[in-house]
């Protein structure tokens, strides 16, 4: 073997007893590392804005409701004729059929009307003043509960009613006031008055109001009039087609027993 060649054998000897390292280290195994899949990266969505809850204010605690009726009502025409008055309306279709059957009688009666019927049927206002009717204010929507609220709540109801009439008739008298269901308190007659509203009640309720067939309004109407008595009927507020039926008769049948007058 030639020497050059055994030289190169012996040194290649050399480096591989020593590795390939420095001098004197042993070199390290590389132990491979199992991939780990990178953590998926999750987007946290951004919270809904929520919206502002405001606090509605408390309701005011209604008073309760008298034991009896309070004093100072007027359930009497005043005279010795009887008094006919007609709640809720001013309604287009019924409003204007007792009118017919009023003028064909030559009477009036007394409409105790609804401020919000009265703002949107003005023209039956002015036809209800133009024939000579007498003008009730019956609040602002027909609130049974009116008399249990504050004063002051009762004084903006009746006079926002007052100017909803006025509106539709400027120069007509309002002269009475009847809370609506019959349930007065003292607190509301003192605002009513202090308004110039007389309160007016009723002797005669044939409770039209639940739809009965029109001869038991007859019958409940003419068992309980009287001389002085204040009957209370229905032009609105529902399905009154038994109330017209019944009016026929009893419009000419009272004022030929009584006679049908004005509120006094």
């Amino acid at each position: 073997m030639p020497r050059r060649t055994l030289l190169a054998f012996a040194l290649g000897l050399v480096l591989l007893v020593t590795g390939c390292g420095g001098p004197g280290k042993t070199p390290q195994r590389v132990t491979a590392q199992p991939s780990v899949p990178a953590a998926p990266t999750t987007t946290t969505p951004s919270p809904k804005p929520q919206p502002t809850r405001t606090t509605a204010p408390p309701k005011p605690t209604l008073r309760p409701l008298p034991k009896k009726l309070p004093a100072g009502l007027h359930r009497r025409s005043g005279s010795p004729g009887v008094a006919l008055t007609f709640d809720d309306g001013p309604d287009p279709r019924y409003t204007p059929q007792i009118l017919a059957q009023l003028r064909a009688a030559h009477v009036t009666a007394t409409f105790c009307l609804v401020g919000k019927q009265a703002k949107r049927y003005p023209h039956l206002v002015a036809q209800i003043v133009r024939e000579g009717h007498q003008l009730c204010n019956h609040s602002w929507r027909h609130d049974v509960d009116l008399g249990r609220r504050p004063a002051a709540e009762i004084r903006a109801d009746l006079e926002r009613t007052n100017r909803a009439i006025h509106a539709a008739a400027p120069d007509a008298p309002i002269t009475w006031f009847r809370q609506p269901g019959g349930r007065w308190t003292a607190e509301e007659l003192t605002v009513a008055r202090q308004l110039g509203l007389r309160p007016l009640h009723w002797s005669v309720d044939p409770q039209d109001w639940d739809h009965p067939p029109a001869k038991k309004i007859i019958t409940r109407v003419e068992s309980a009039a009287r001389h002085g008595s204040v009957v209370l009927m229905h032009d609105a507020g529902g399905d009154r087609t038994q109330t017209m039926a019944a009016c026929r008769r009893l419009i000419p049948d009272l004022k030929r027993r009584y006679g049908i007058v004005r509120l006094r």
